[in-house]
């Protein structure tokens, strides 16, 4: 069963969260900047990415998309 997870930057703000299943990162996961914009999304399986991941600008606009397949990064665009 998964469980809902948040880590924090040094001054409390939100650096990531997701979700964890024993103890590994499952599904996907968001990761911010201490000033609360987005800066990367993705997924996991058993903590290995995969997928379409996603990193974003300070204004929030799409700056680059990543695939991955097996924890490698397979494709950019």
């Amino acid at each position: 069963m998964t469980e809902p997870h948040i880590t924090y930057h040094a001054d409390g703000s939100i650096w990531g969260k997701g979700s964890v299943q024993d103890g590994k990162m499952q599904g996907y996961w968001e990761w911010f900047r201490k000033d609360g914009s987005k800066m990367r999304s993705g997924h996991f399986n058993n903590d290995k990415q995969v997928g379409e991941w996603i990193t974003y600008n300070r204004q929030g606009d799409v700056h680059k998309i990543t695939y991955i397949q097996d924890g490698l990064d397979e494709k950019r665009k």
